[in-house]
């Protein structure tokens, strides 16, 4: 019976099994029992007949069904053989190996592009005369040789001859034989159920019928391969990589491609080509950190805060119920240091960046162009099959309207439109969440500032060196953050679960529309996690307080939180340290340590076998699985430090450099992990990085607007601006010339201790000096003004400078960006150059050696023709 086309699991009795054979002691073949045929893939799964405590019923079912699957990848014609593991008897390898009609067959149907005949085109060198100097960074060719380039087209097995077969076993390398085999896996039918295939390697590992599927590596890490005809690649990546030797070395990326398909290789790229735009981004940013440090003992305002004649005089207003009058010259502190972000150089720096950014969008789309022609991703033709996961659900008939006819759909239209809906009311449910929970923060700084305001009181000769440095502002602000990044790692984990959930509910089709549909949930959840607490310190803290007599409560009863005296900026800054520091170092050491546990905890557990000598197979068993969205990760978290190192870099110019610093330890710690800790993943194409792109535009270019807004409505520039060309002199100010002595007086109101609301012999103030009156920050009308307490010309004026600012500003950058994106054309014309010539020369040699097997055959045929009819008009004459 023909195992292919079984019904149930009850009809099934003639299945063909894969031949056993014990292992031959050769730790680094990745060959079969013969020495001949190339492992291409492993299954792994344990024998149900040596399951502890379990159920008959169930290990017969899980057998039938491996073994159904098993005969019909023989049947398909890929050979099987399977070993008993050395170290766990349960434990059976079967080894996969596709023929070479196999291959020849799914290569035509997968559209795979195949060598035809070397290339004779020029590739321009980099950097021109200045090989000498980056020849230091480059990888050693001799030791990874240069790939050898070639003309392409997608395989037909009636043109084999047009293609460049020297030899059938290397024609195909291993990762394309890989994809071929994972490709064939994942389409074998093992059960049929009410007119409904099951099918698919996922399913079978997911539901526990086999334990783990992988590609082989090609050997150890640490060792070249025993085995002279090995590659040892992987040793290879390892060494010129993966080793922190190699930290300040290129990326292998050809290499690396090869290995591990295009999918891995542009994220590598993409990665190293954002480190290296980062350099420019950095130092820029270091510049101009410099800048504001180096004169910071020339701010005015700042010495004005300090000074005791100016700001040791001046009494400010209580920040709460409960708080007493305080000197604003105890902000002395931290007005110093808001001079070095707050500077002209933070301006700079983000009307920079705000170019820099589009440079590297736009940069990119060229390299990108360019990795598509060197690895012949350019026309990218292969059809994306549905995933196994949605056909296994296809139940529903529906007539597809462009072919006419009846095809099965996991559910009908009214069913999508309910999944929809509750996968989006889902979604909201969990972003409210986070909003909730920066609510939550909220209160929490609130309460604890009003708590430290009571019990830091200030001590009566002012020297106490805790409350110098400590102040009730910065200790809020410091254990709010820290809060604030473990409630985000906590909501990361649980979120990441459910949106997978969502979308495993959603059911997409293909695999890309499942990781586009990921990619939104998890960017958009991720988005309001990270940056929820920094837009609010940079656009509602401290926005919508009132003024003292006439304060702002949250539910009649919470009073709303008041910025700093120097502003919010530096509160801001502190924020973005604390969540890019701790994001960067918890992340490493996730990606670090815990495959590192986990591989030796495994190892400990093998400890009383580890003196025998385990096959290629079973050394990578042992090692840890990538799991399908492993890539999609760390995407992730690359765009979110995006997000941070553009949206609010305004505030600290230090973040390019972070960024930089934690990318460079990034690559080198992701190549160690997949290729030490990790099982080799299924090479997959890949012509871009997919729906990151747009995301990053999004990104940039609302980071023009966060960055204008941070600079006018968050920093101090604009007033200080207003203030110095305007009310410094005649007809508002009193100097005779242009100055910023007098700016801290003149940005900080006046209020009458008399009109307070509710007052009481339980508030500080009313025993802490017979004060008449107090400051706060604003611009307001002073006491007994005809228009009292109401804002005042100065606010006017600063509003409408914030304003004419952000939409110069902005309109300024979106004109050079936009100016930049027509200027650098996605592709370069080198590029396009190549990519036409390369496309004319594979046509012409393809059409070429068309034409001459139908000449060739024309003639032939034309010669039998003409034989024939001279023997038939000379054999009557003979007769």
């Amino acid at each position: 019976m023909n195992a292919s086309g079984f019904g149930t699991l009850g009809s099934q009795h003639d299945f063909q099994s894969p031949e056993f054979e014990e292992f031959n002691g050769k730790a680094d073949s990745l060959f079969f029992h013969d020495g001949q045929r190339r492992i291409d893939f492993v299954l792994v799964y344990e024998d149900e007949s040596k399951k502890e405590n379990s159920k008959k019923g169930s290990n017969e079912k899980q057998r039938r069904k491996r073994q159904a699957y098993e005969s019909n990848l023989i049947h398909d014609g890929l050979q099987l053989e399977a070993t008993r593991s050395v170290l766990d008897d349960r434990l059976v390898f079967v080894k996969v190996h596709a023929p070479w009609e196999v291959l020849c067959t799914y290569a035509e149907i997968m559209h795979i592009k195949l060598p035809l005949k070397p290339s004779d085109l020029k590739t321009r060198t980099p950097f021109g005369n200045f090989n000498w100097f980056t020849k230091v960074l480059q990888v050693d060719e001799s030791i990874i040789k240069p790939e050898q380039e070639f003309f392409t087209a997608p395989f037909e097995k009636n043109r084999m001859e047009d293609f460049y077969i020297h030899d059938r076993d290397t024609f195909f390398n291993p990762a394309t034989r890989s994809r071929i085999v994972y490709f064939i896996l994942s389409r074998i039918k093992y059960q049929v159920r009410d007119n409904v295939k099951k099918f698919g390697i996922n399913k079978l590992v997911n539901s526990g019928i086999y334990k783990a599927a992988f590609p082989l590596h090609d050997c150890n890490f640490s060792h070249p391969s025993a085995d002279s005809s090995c590659p040892n690649e992987r040793y290879l990546l390892y060494r010129e990589w993966a080793h922190p030797r190699s930290i300040y070395k290129k990326q292998p990326l050809d290499l690396i491609r090869k290995y591990y398909g295009e999918k891995i290789g542009i994220y590598f790229a993409w990665l190293g080509y954002y480190t290296q735009m980062l350099l420019l981004a950095a130092v820029v940013g270091v510049a101009c950190f410099l800048y504001g440090f180096l004169n910071r003992n020339n701010c005015t305002w700042s010495k004005e805060v300090c000074d005791p004649n100016i700001g040791g005089k001046i009494i400010m207003c209580p920040q709460c119920n409960i708080c007493p009058f305080w000197e604003l010259s105890i902000t002395c502190e931290s007005s110093q240091k808001l001079c070095i972000f707050d500077s002209f150089g933070t301006l700079v720096f983000a009307v920079f960046m705000g170019l820099w950014v589009t440079l590297f969008l736009e940069f990119w789309k060229r390299r990108q162009a360019e990795l598509e022609y060197e690895w012949d991703t350019v026309e990218l033709q292969q059809e994306e099959q549905p995933r196994p996961e949605y056909e296994a659900r296809c139940t529903h008939m529906v007539i597809n309207e462009i072919t006419q006819e009846e095809e099965r759909v996991p559910f009908t239209a009214c069913g999508k439109c309910i999944r929809v809906l509750l996968c989006t009311s889902a979604v909201l449910f969990w972003i409210l969440l986070i909003i909730a929970s920066v609510i939550g923060i909220i209160v929490y700084r609130v309460s604890v500032f009003f708590t430290l305001s009571k019990e830091m009181r200030p001590s009566e000769n002012g020297t106490d060196p805790i409350q110098k440095y400590l102040t009730p502002h910065l200790a809020t602000s410091i254990t709010a953050s820290l809060i604030n990044f473990i409630i985000i790692m906590i909501l990361n984990i649980i979120y990441e679960k459910v949106a997978i959930m969502i979308t495993d509910f959603e059911l997409p089709r293909t695999q890309t529309d499942y990781e586009n549909s990921l990619t939104m949930k998890m960017f958009l959840f991720q988005f309001v996690n990270y940056y929820s607490s920094c837009f609010y310190i940079a656009f509602f803290k401290g926005k919508f307080v009132g003024h003292p007599g006439d304060l702002v409560y949250w539910l009649g009863k919470y009073r709303n939180e008041e910025c700093d005296p120097g502003g919010c900026l530096l509160e801001l800054t502190t924020q973005l340290i604390i969540i890019m520091s701790g994001k960067a170092i918890w992340n490493n050491i996730q990606e670090v340590l815990l495959p590192w546990v986990k591989n030796l905890f495994g190892r400990y557990c093998s400890a009383s076998s580890s003196e025998k000598i385990t096959p290629r197979w079973e050394q990578d068993y042992h090692l840890q699985p990538m799991g399908r969205l492993g890539l999609f990760y760390e995407y992730l978290e690359m765009i979110i430090q995006f997000g941070f190192v553009t949206l609010f870099v305004a505030s600290f110019p230090l973040a390019p450099l972070l960024a930089l610093v934690n990318n460079i330890l990034e690559i080198r710690v992701d190549a160690w992990k997949m290729t030490t800790q990790y099982r080799r993943m299924v090479p997959e194409k890949a012509q871009d990085i997919g729906a990151w792109q747009p995301i990053m535009q999004g990104i940039a270019i609302l980071a023009v607007v966060t960055n204008a807004m941070i600079i006018a409505f968050t920093s101090d520039m604009i007033p200080r601006l207003v203030y110095y060309w305007s009310f410094s002199v005649p007809p508002y100010g009193t100097h005779a010339h242009h100055t910023m002595e007098g700016y801290i007086n003149n940005s900080l109101s006046v209020f009458n201790v008399a009109d307070f609301q509710n007052r009481s012999l339980e508030n500080p103030y009313s025993r802490s000096g017979n004060y008449t009156t107090c400051r706060y920050r604003d611009f307001r009308n002073p006491p007994g003004h005809p228009q009292e307490y109401k804002h005042n010309i100065y606010y006017w004026h600063v509003i409408a400078a914030k304003l004419a600012f952000i939409i110069v500003m902005e309109h300024i950058i979106y004109s050079v960006k936009f100016f930049i994106s027509y200027a650098i054309p996605d592709v370069s014309k080198s590029t396009q150059s190549k990519i036409k010539r390369e496309k004319y020369l594979t046509q012409k040699l393809l059409h070429e050696n068309h034409l001459k097997n139908v000449t060739w055959s024309h003639i032939g045929d034309l010669a039998k023709n003409i034989t024939e009819t001279v023997d038939n008009n000379l054999r009557p004459k003979l007769e």
